[in-house]
């Protein structure tokens, strides 16, 4: 898994924020090493960032992320050909980006550590109803034929805890294919039996191209029963391929 490193501005346009939306208190689920928390802070946006690297990096993690994006850089070559230059006006500019954006990050987490929790899906440390609104960015349907759709229910349902009133993912297309997540419509089907309603809308961001979609969970009438833990569910760890000077796919 690739940890990202994208702007305040993309993820502005990835979940359609608007000005109201920001006003209330936010979680980003897997953070990584975006700058969206950092900018948040800046314009006093109450605004969190949960993800399983900040219990190992910390600080580090951004300048592993800079590390890991330069040496991907031929295979971001490769891989983007043909993707959108809305945002990134080739492979070079997207590198340079992400850089800005980790080194925003690693200057934030060490001036702000509490807003930088370390956790992961399926089991988030934060009690019911803890954020207004919930993000979550390039993990769960993006490695949707490398996580099973156990994990998928899991990970939607405890979005959906932590959330009072909604939970945005983007996108709903899997990297390796390019198509949308197969299992959508089922998992949609099993949130609206337990009381949490879905729409996928459209948005105004691009990259890979088809995926400008996300899917919205409406949270506000569900309540997590109190006895039943999400399921554990198995991922693929980050590997540093900077570190062990093998090359391979990006995602």
């Amino acid at each position: 898994m690739l940890v990202s490193a994208r702007s305040f501005a993309e993820y502005r346009a990835m979940f359609a924020l608007t000005d109201r939306d920001l006003e209330q208190r936010i979680l980003d689920c897997p953070g990584g090493a975006a700058g969206f928390v950092a900018e948040a802070g800046r314009r006093g946006i109450d605004a969190v960032a949960v993800d399983r690297e900040y219990a190992v990096h910390r600080e580090e993690l951004g300048l592993l992320v800079e590390r890991e994006t330069l040496f991907k850089r031929e295979a971001l070559v490769k891989e983007t050909a043909g993707f959108a230059r809305t945002w990134y006006a080739d492979a070079d500019d997207m590198v340079r980006q992400w850089v800005a954006n980790a080194r925003t990050f690693r200057a934030d987490i060490a001036d702000r550590p509490d807003r930088y929790v370390a956790g992961a899906l399926p089991e988030l440390p934060f009690a019911d109803g803890s954020f207004d609104l919930v993000l979550s960015s390039h993990l769960i349907f993006s490695y949707g034929n490398r996580l099973d759709e156990d994990f998928h229910r899991a990970a939607l349902l405890e979005l959906a805890r932590v959330a009072r009133r909604e939970v945005r993912i983007f996108p709903v297309m899997v990297y390796d294919t390019g198509e949308r997540y197969e299992g959508l419509d089922r998992l949609r089907d099993e949130l609206a039996g337990v009381g949490i309603g879905s729409r996928v809308d459209r948005v105004a961001y691009e990259f890979q191209p088809g995926g400008n979609e996300m899917l919205v969970l409406s949270c506000a009438g569900y309540r997590a029963p109190g006895s039943v833990a999400p399921r554990a569910a198995a991922s693929e760890p980050v590997r540093w391929r900077h570190r062990e000077g093998v090359s391979g796919r990006t995602a």
